[in-house]
């Protein structure tokens, strides 16, 4: 009798069941989780691109400067060309300076940008002045851009008591500005792709903002084999913000060639398998770079989700100045770059066939620039770091916590017994504006 029942009902819900999907319309060859189409051959497949094809790289201009056939330009003028060239000389001009200072000591660290000026100023350019930046540490362009003067730059680089970025406490280039919406860099890599998409989530809920801004996540493909990589496109993928991430694809993560980071078709193909819309483009061309991330973004907030940009360049300097990157790398295949495919080159060749750039424009404005950057860091170097009880301010919100009080307790007693009797504390205090009185005056 029981197997009898149990049998009847088998048959029943079988009905039941056969008659559910007949009345939808849905076939028996699919599963209960996915679309997949089902197939009979056993097929092992490679590529996103659904051939041995790899994804393909967007471009504008050629690497003469001309407009490919049938490639849609940007809406430019010539003033806004002018802008345009003008932050992309700006970067090489303070790597310049920046880096040879370094190199005589006068401050502890720097990067350039050699070779990834049209990425980093194009994304700025194609971003909105108000939307949330989260920097790897080559995106000082950015700042540049909305308004960050080489005076700011200079005053972060050697923490005086201008630097408004973390009043000296923090590593040269390590960036950070409320004001121009740009979050503080921080070393370790990789940290800032899980925080965009919480911060991107923040601002999709935030009624003020909602479907006007987007958070911006700059990093390059060394970073993308970091776990965090993946974390973070999953959270921006699952809980949907509007993230837009920019890889700098630029060929090396410190000492190590891409061709050693993976084996796959680059960064972009990752995107795909987080649901998530996906380009490469031509790094070297700011044309393409700006149209790229302008219809990314503008996909971030239509969808409320993430996209993925692969930004494909050469980095031309070395990673920092803690690197050598002629001990990996030959001179002559980094002389070869910057002569065959310079991204200033070949946006200065645009320029000038269009009648807006000449010989005499490009003298006047690398001298101004000289001149300016030079000005500025003189100026720089003759100011005192921050007072230096300022090593404690900022910390915590709110009432301040015993340990911070205690470690600044401390210092000040260290500093009555040793600051004018030992000669290493006496002069480092003289580089501090009131020569730490303010910390000494407290007690």
């Amino acid at each position: 009798m029981i197997r009898t029942a149990i049998a009847a009902r088998r048959t029943a819900g079988n009905v039941l069941y056969a008659r559910s999907l007949s009345t939808t319309g849905v076939t028996r060859n699919k599963l209960p989780t996915t679309n997949s189409p089902i197939v009979n051959r056993l097929e092992f497949f490679n590529s996103v691109t659904g051939s041995s094809a790899q994804i393909p790289t967007y471009r504008v201009l050629d690497g003469v400067g001309k407009p490919i056939e049938g490639a849609e330009l940007p809406e430019i003028d010539k003033d806004y060309a002018r802008r345009l060239y003008e932050k992309m000389q700006l970067l090489p001009a303070l790597d310049n300076v920046l880096y040879n200072v370094q190199r005589q000591g006068k401050i502890s660290f720097y990067m350039t940008a050699y070779g990834e000026e049209a990425t980093i100023i194009g994304s700025a350019a194609a971003l909105a002045s108000d939307d949330e930046v989260l920097g790897q540490y080559r995106e000082m362009g950015v700042l540049l851009w909305r308004g960050f003067t080489i005076d700011d730059v200079m005053a972060q680089c050697f923490g005086n008591e201008n630097d408004k970025s973390g009043k000296g406490r923090q590593m040269p280039v390590h960036f950070g500005s409320p004001e121009h919406h740009f979050h503080t860099i921080s070393s370790p890599l990789a940290t800032q792709i899980p925080q965009a998409a919480g911060v991107a989530y923040a601002l999709k809920r935030d009624p003020q903002r909602r479907s006007k801004n987007i958070a911006a996540c700059f990093f390059g493909e060394g970073a993308a084999s970091e776990g965090d990589f993946h974390a973070g496109l999953m959270l921006s993928s699952t809980i949907p913000s509007p993230t837009l991430y920019i890889c700098r694809n630029n060929g090396f993560a410190i000492s190590t060639p891409s061709t050693e980071q993976y084996y796959g078709d680059g960064i972009a193909a990752r995107g795909p398998g987080y649901g998530i819309d996906s380009i490469r483009v031509d790094g070297n061309d700011i044309l393409a770079v700006i149209n790229a991330i302008t219809e990314a973004r503008k996909r971030c907030l239509e969808q409320g989700r993430a996209v993925l940009v692969e930004a494909m360049s050469y980095r031309v300097g070395h990673h920092s100045t803690s690197d050598d990157s002629f001990a990996y790398r030959a001179r002559a295949e980094v002389e070869d770059r910057k002569r065959i495919d310079n991204p200033l080159t070949r946006f200065r060749l645009f320029m000038e066939s269009q009648g807006w750039w000449n010989d005499e424009a490009e003298a006047e404005l690398k001298a101004r620039i000289r001149a300016d950057v030079m000005q500025s860091f003189k100026r720089a170097e003759a100011l005192k770091r921050c007072e230096l009880g300022e090593l404690f301010t900022d910390v915590y919100g709110g009432e301040e916590p015993w340990n911070i009080r205690e470690q600044r307790e401390e210092l000040a007693q260290l500093l009555k017994k040793y600051g004018q009797v030992w000669e290493p504390w006496r002069s480092e205090l003289s580089k501090f504006k009131n020569n730490g009185k303010d910390l000494l005056g407290s007690q």
